[in-house]
């Protein structure tokens, strides 16, 4: 078993911690149908998991060479949100709850880093999950999104921390690049999508409990 002697752990959220991407998929394909004509498969989506919802659309539109409006795309954008809104329940990852919970009873400190706007990350994640993060950084927190590093940058700087006391966890191939842009070590799981399609990450799992059952979390956090 390995051993990570760390102060932090910085989590994604979909598909990390909730099972919300199959919802996220389910409003593209209608919404981009209804507006655009276009029929994407469940690779444009996952791959652009994290990404800025314009920019997914940017390149969406741009594979399936259909002309880029602004007007349109940002409809798109308005009208997948709500019929997301309408699809989506809270549903976890398994083991992810009481992961977390046994790291805060452990006192690290956790950062949540994910692209979906503060006030929806509200509706999807319930209180007794989102107060044990002490730094949320959501899309409406950054100028770029992943796989720019900026939202792992801020993580970072508001938990106040070395990077090496650090450790993030995601799932999806811009989220991936995020954190290594950011020079922070990177687990990611195969929640979402294969082995190949995320191997840019230090270690791969297929999932928290087969993680847990190679990785030991040590706090050394003194301070706590």
């Amino acid at each position: 078993m390995k051993i990570l002697n760390l102060k932090a752990v910085i989590f994604d959220m979909d598909g990390v911690i909730t099972n919300t991407m199959p919802d996220h998929y389910r409003a593209w394909v209608k919404i981009l149908k209804e507006n655009a004509g276009i029929h994407p498969t469940k690779l444009d989506i996952y791959l652009k998991e994290g990404s800025p919802g314009i920019d997914c659309l940017y390149d969406i539109f741009k594979k399936y060479h259909k002309p880029y409006n602004e007007t349109i795309a940002r409809k798109c954008l308005n009208d997948k949100e709500a019929y997301f809104k309408t699809l989506a329940k809270t549903k976890f990852i398994p083991g992810a709850r009481s992961f977390l919970k046994k790291l805060h009873k452990q006192n690290f400190k956790l950062a949540l880093v994910t692209g979906t706007s503060r006030p929806e990350l509200h509706r999807i994640l319930p209180d007794n999950i989102f107060n044990l993060f002490s730094v949320v950084i959501t899309g409406n927190d950054v100028k770029k999104g992943k796989p720019h590093p900026e939202p792992y940058l801020k993580a970072i700087k508001k938990l106040r921390l070395k990077k090496s006391d650090s450790v993030v966890i995601e799932n999806a191939p811009f989220g991936i690049t995020a954190a290594k842009r950011a020079k922070l070590l990177c687990l990611a799981l195969e929640t979402s999508l294969p082995k190949k399609y995320i191997n840019n990450a230090d270690m791969i799992f297929p999932s928290i409990k087969q993680m847990l059952l190679k990785i030991k979390f040590e706090n050394f956090n003194h301070d706590a």
